[in-house]
């Protein structure tokens, strides 16, 4: 490959992020479901589920958004394309993915489909997914009805518990999107027969205009026509008042399906529809044969090409379409010339992206769960439509009077943005603190999009105007961990580091606006003024003694460990940035002084007795626990050893020995400020705060705190997985914690799989198993540790083994855990797959990944939402970590943020 063709990815990165390209305004921004969404639930009672499910998801015009299989669409979501097919046998056309609501399932909602991303560049210019499509009738009714019938201490019923893929009755639907222009997209569907007998599918490749129309936009109502006559091509134009003119061009002559994307209202409440031709009739027309159920004069706002392909066992087909701008030419052939060969050199273009984004040294099994990590998370942006002022008004509500209702009180938010969901099935709407991780992840292929996030949340029409950031579709206004400093100044240093100069305009930008969610923090989460926080939900759904989102069925409040801990990490992270910003401006050395003051207030406030109240620290054990105060003033340890108490170790930043060099001033008021307060003086003295090598280190503990909090940490009884760090100590396997209040008792056990409990759904356990975003976390404080410490700090890992790390070498074995949950083991089982040996067994499954939730505490073991989880795609991070620096390294030339991301080339 010539080297310019070697560069071809960042070339379009470079044009799509100066706006000398549209590379991005085409990508899979289809959700894999729509129905069952906040926003299209218009129900008296707010039953999001039931009130929109996916029987009525054929039938129902959308009103915010669209799903597909392998779908795409513009970024303003006006036109889509995705694949639709059917078996023969299905009672309905396969158009969405199927699965169990909330509360049809055993442990929360769940898709029951098998789907995998296998590739995509930054800017889509290549991408590639994959679908396991039966070939014997779906279960639908099997799946819902087993799953209703099973206790939370049963496992969930999925489809491949069915048996509906044994002998390999199934197809395989390879789907590849390549772009020739910003605005011609190639698309080549592969259809494998993986059953031992001939079988029939018919894809209906399908292309619609999203229903704007009926909630009023200015735009018009667009249009799909066909296009005779065009020899070896079925051609659908497509016309729409803003998007312009394009073609869908489909190799072969197929018949052509026209419906509108309109309600249909008879089937779904007995009353008329707007036009004879609504939603399901293509559906109605390939499974029923309804033949009056498409139009006939071959027009509408939605359209299938009707492709009928014939497949002996083990063969395959290909369907070649064009999405383009670009008017076919009279004989059809300018549209096939060289369709094959683009397609494959932009493949080949993907493959030389990622040589120069994935470490060299890597092995190919972790190449693989990069390269897989990475399109996932590429595959899961989506367009996410929802203007909350008007949503309100459709409910007939006062946006200006809206309390009580759901999110009354962001009347202000109005999205249309193309945003990384935590998944595009179970949750395909965007989470704060899940994009703060996201951002990190999609930072080593895309920094532009990933700024573009973080700036998108503390945008005016995101954040409040009481300065909170919006945690969630399901509740705007629940609170979710303040992360989102840390991945700024992170993504900051990375392009530093990638390019030789910071966005310092971006940096500032953000500052001021992370200034006004701190602000909000410090009025509203600290509840008597103590520098100690009560954050609420705060990320860890049910690992507590209580639901933290209700009133404490004690009275009074609790102290949180990791709430204030994540407070000090906020400190530390803008501390950060402001002295980055003081650089080109003094005058960010007194901001940079406010957040020291912050931090040793947080720091004395965990560390010192108040009266006959206790500490958030326990001697005794060795470990930082939650304070329960009651009403009468007096305050007791809730002794559940959890990341609760692990999270104020991640609350360690390192500020380097040039900080004090440059900035004395800083160094002097930080020393007036302890002569001032004896208070704070006590707690920060002994050399806690100070690392031989001059570097600075801010900490909620000691060495002797930090050795004790390790050997809890390390040991295999505990904490420490043969796959990563627990969210739970194994010791309450043995001796759940239990309190009991007014007769009623509130128990916490180990639990290294599923919940037990339907607190926050039912489907998020924090009682045990495995999550990336928190060990993130904590591999970046080991490593800012040991950048203090150096190599003379050792501890043994695992406690009690009798082997001696480095903090380092600690950080390099969790790492080493977190990625072994995703390479193949002993027989060739990967352990996020459990017990499936299908997996492990069959060539065409042994090589696919799906990126979990969360995992098994004891077996690695994949659960909750079973796909594309977003911050499991951190994945991808540690490997490329860990294979770019040595201890020595990170000694001498320090961190990025925290971690270092990419490889060490500089991009000018």
């Amino acid at each position: 490959m010539t080297n310019a063709a070697s560069h071809a990815e960042q070339n379009r990165l470079r044009e799509a992020d100066t706006a000398a390209g549209a590379w991005r305004r085409w990508g899979p921004y289809l959700s894999e479901r729509q129905w069952g969404t906040v926003r299209e639930d218009y129900s008296a009672g707010g039953d999001a589920w039931d009130y929109f499910g996916h029987d009525q998801a054929r039938s129902r015009a959308y009103r915010w958004g669209e799903d597909g299989i392998a779908g795409i669409s513009d970024d303003e979501q006006r036109l889509c394309f995705a694949l639709a097919m059917w078996n023969g046998r299905d009672p309905i056309l396969k158009e969405r993915f199927f699965g169990v609501t909330n509360a049809e399932g055993n442990h929360g909602e769940d898709v029951k489909e098998h789907y995998f991303y296998l590739d995509s560049t930054p800017t889509h210019s290549y991408m590639r997914m994959l679908y396991k499509y039966p070939q014997r009738e779906y279960p639908y009714e099997d799946l819902l009805a087993t799953n209703r019938s099973r206790g939370r201490g049963d496992f969930e019923y999925e489809l491949l518990d069915t048996g509906i893929f044994d002998e390999g009755r199934y197809f395989d639907v390879v789907v590849e999107y390549a772009k020739a222009t910003e605005e011609d997209l190639l698309i080549r569907v592969t259809v494998h027969n993986r059953g031992p007998e001939a079988a029939t599918l018919r894809l209906l490749p399908t292309l619609w205009f999203r229903n704007t129309w009926s909630g009023g936009s200015p735009d018009g109502r667009p249009a799909l026509r066909e296009v005779p006559d065009v020899p070896g091509l079925s051609v659908v134009r497509a016309d729409h008042e803003t998007l312009g003119r394009r073609w869908l061009l489909c190799q072969g002559d197929h018949d052509l399906l026209f419906t509108e994307n309109e309600t249909n209202s008879e089937r779904l409440f007995g009353s008329p529809n707007a036009t004879p031709y609504v939603k399901d009739g293509i559906g109605r027309f390939v499974v029923h044969g309804e033949a009056g159920s498409v139009n006939p004069a071959r027009t509408g706002t939605k359209v299938a090409a009707d492709v009928v392909l014939e497949l002996p066992p083990g063969g395959s087909a290909a369907v070649r379409l064009r999405l383009t701008d670009q008017a076919p030419a009279a004989d059809g052939q300018s549209s096939a010339a060289d369709f094959d060969e683009l397609l494959d050199r932009r493949r080949a273009e993907a493959d030389e992206f990622y040589a120069g984004r994935i470490a060299p040294g890597l092995a190919e099994p972790e190449r693989l769960v990069v390269r897989q990590a990475l399109a996932g998370m590429l595959w899961s942006k989506q367009y996410f439509g929802y203007d909350v002022e008007q949503w309100l008004a459709e409910h007939g509500l006062d946006p200006l009077d809206a309390q009580g209702v759901r999110n009354g009180e962001w009347f202000h938010l109005d999205s249309h943005d193309i945003i990384s969901m935590p998944d595009t099935w179970e949750y395909p709407w965007f989470a704060a603190w899940d994009l703060a991780f996201h951002a990190v992840t999609l930072g080593v292929v895309d920094l532009a999009f990933a700024k573009g996030q973080l700036d998108l949340l503390l945008s005016r029409r995101f954040l409040h105007p009481n300065g909170q950031i919006p945690a969630y579709e399901w509740n705007f206004s629940d609170v979710n961990p303040p992360v989102h400093a840390w991945a700024i100044y992170l993504l900051y240093e990375l392009e530093k580091s990638r390019t030789g100069r910071g966005d310092r305009a971006w940096l500032e930008n953000a500052f001021h606006k992370l200034s006004k969610n701190f602000t909000w923090w410090l009025n509203r989460k600290d509840v008597d003024g103590r520098n100690v926080f009560q954050g609420g939900f705060l990320g860890l759904d049910n690992i507590g003694v209580f639901d933290r989102s209700a009133p404490l069925p004690t009275g009074g409040h609790l102290d949180q460990a990791d709430g204030t801990a994540w407070m000090a990490l906020y400190c530390q992270n803008m501390l950060q940035i402001a002295v980055e910003l003081a650089a080109e401006d003094p005058v960010y050395i007194e901001q940079a002084h406010t957040f020291v003051e912050h931090f040793a207030w947080i720091a004395v406030a965990v560390n010192r007795s108040a009266g006959k109240a206790e500490t958030m620290w326990d001697d005794q054990d060795g470990f930082f626990y939650d304070l329960l105060r009651l009403p009468d003033g007096s305050a007791t340890r809730m002794k559940v050893r959890s990341l609760v108490g692990l999270l104020p170790l991640a609350a360690a930043t390192v500020i380097g020995p040039d900080v004090t060099a440059r900035y004395p001033q800083l160094l002097e008021q930080t020393r007036d400020f302890i002569a001032r307060h004896p208070s704070v003086g006590s707690v920060l003295s002994g050399g806690r705060y100070a690392g031989e090598r001059g570097n600075f280190i801010l900490a909620l503990f000691d060495e002797e705190r930090l050795r004790r909090i390790l050997t809890r940490m390390l040991d295999e009884d505990e904490f420490l997985s043969p796959y990563g760090i627990r969210s739970l100590s194994r010791a309450h396997a043995e001796q759940p914690f239990e309190l009991r209040v007014n007769g009623d008792v509130y128990r916490v056990p180990y639990l290294p799989a599923e919940s037990d409990t339907g607190m926050f759904g039912g489907n998020s356990n924090w009682r045990g198993p495995i999550w990336f975003p928190m060990n993130a976390l904590l591999i970046r404080a080991l490593l800012n540790l040991h950048v203090c410490y150096g190599d003379e700090f050792t501890v043994e890992c695992p406690t009690g083994s009798g082997v001696t790390m480095t903090l380092f070498e600690v950080a390099k074995e969790i790492s080493e855990r977190l990625t072994r949950i995703f390479l193949p083991g002993e027989g060739g089982r990967r352990p996020c797959y459990g017990g499936n040996h299908i997996f492990a067994d069959d060539e065409h499954w042994r090589d696919l990944l799906t990126f979990n939730e969360y995992f098994h505490g004891d077996n690695g073991a994949g659960l909750g939402a079973s796909h594309q989880t977003g911050w499991t795609g951190l994945v991808a991070v540690f490997p490329n970590l860990f294979a770019n620096i040595n201890s020595q390294d990170l000694i001498e030339h320090g961190l990025v943020g925290g971690f270092r991301l990419s490889p060490g080339t500089v991009e000018r």
